[in-house]
């Protein structure tokens, strides 16, 4: 459990996800929303720009992404970001700017007690597994803009350098003043009722303990393998 400040850009009663939020979520993924304890940032005209999920999924599984991005607009503009290079270009300067770095493991441990607050609100409680695991690359990487910018919009400016900047570099596409919902997904007809991502197929009606026995399984096998060959 980390001690670090929590912040957060909305208050308790706009982090409250509606009935209407979890459909409208559905709509701008595409699929069924899984998990969703919180709203962790929103449009200037209330609808959801990031989900806030539950640590532990409903599964059992461990789950570090805490904030997920789903407005299709800033998804898109932030998916030409990466396109373009701009991962690599970070990560060059994690390399070179010290200051930098620090600031964005101040940004990892950041997103760990929001974490653990979320955990500790949603009835989660602590998930030992992924304790001082954050998510898109902190503290040392950048592995996705999208975490990066969702945790920006979620914990407020000034909390994590590379989001921050990011959320500056699609300001062609998509800024915090305006809304921009108008248009970016289907609102007539029922919202998607079926994930059929990959990640839910490869983890449907599995139970969690038999995963557990399965890995310990395999790291079993590995360590007999490697006292072989030493």
């Amino acid at each position: 459990m980390t001690d670090k400040p929590i912040r957060e850009a909305l208050d308790a009663a706009g982090r409250v996800p509606s009935e209407q939020d979890l459909d409208t979520l559905s709509r701008q993924l595409n699929r069924p929303v899984r998990d969703v304890v919180e709203i962790g940032a929103r449009c200037v005209c209330g609808n959801p720009l990031v989900a806030t999920t539950a640590p532990r999924l409903s599964s059992g599984i461990p789950f570090p992404t805490t904030y997920y991005l789903t407005h299709p607009v800033i998804t898109a503009a932030v998916s030409r970001l990466e396109a373009a290079g701009l991962m690599g270009t970070m990560n060059e300067r994690l390399g070179d700017d010290t200051a930098l770095a620090a600031e964005y493991v101040l940004a990892h441990e950041a997103y760990l007690a929001n974490r653990d607050a979320i955990g500790a609100r949603s009835g989660t409680g602590e998930v030992p597994e992924i304790t001082g695991v954050s998510a898109g690359g902190m503290p040392t990487r950048v592995k996705c803009l999208h975490v990066l910018v969702g945790h920006s919009l979620a914990a407020g400016e000034g909390v994590n350098p590379l989001g921050d900047e990011a959320i500056a570099q699609i300001a062609e596409w998509w800024t915090k003043d305006k809304c921009f919902c108008e248009g970016a997904w289907e609102t007539t007809g029922q919202a998607p009722s079926q994930d059929r991502s990959r990640h839910v197929k490869t983890q449907e009606k599995v139970d969690p303990s038999v995963k557990r026995a399965e890995r310990a399984r395999k790291r079993a096998e590995r360590e007999a393998n490697e006292a072989d060959q030493a």
